[in-house]
């Protein structure tokens, strides 16, 4: 099974979603094949962890909170709780590592 995000649309949709507890977000482009790849893996993942919020942001639509977050390279992943960035990968991402950090986040706030 595969988890569903939420689209975020917008800078102001950005800013509620990073005042969150505990925020996933995953930012792609529409040409970009590698995030068309990784996405299906990273929402798999995300089955385990029910109690992070899942978003997904496409650089495409809202290029603006693209660059507020300062991503210069897709796929990207950050991790937001209470508006503080937690963790960032982008490029080459690793699943395993993705998972080491949300098992210890998730675990950490239990």
């Amino acid at each position: 099974m595969m988890r569903e995000y939420e689209e975020i649309h917008s800078v102001e949709e950005l800013e509620h979603w990073k005042q969150g507890t505990q925020t996933l977000i995953y930012v792609s482009r529409e040409n970009c094949s590698v995030c068309h790849a990784l996405l299906p893996k990273v929402q798999e993942l995300m089955e385990d962890y029910p109690s992070v919020r899942f978003g997904h942001l496409s650089a495409d639509d809202v290029e603006e909170a693209a660059g507020q977050l300062t991503i210069f390279s897709i796929p990207a992943i950050l991790a937001f709780s209470e508006g503080r960035e937690l963790y960032r990968e982008a490029r080459f991402i690793r699943i395993d590592d993705l998972d080491h950090f949300l098992s210890k986040w998730t675990a950490s706030s239990d």
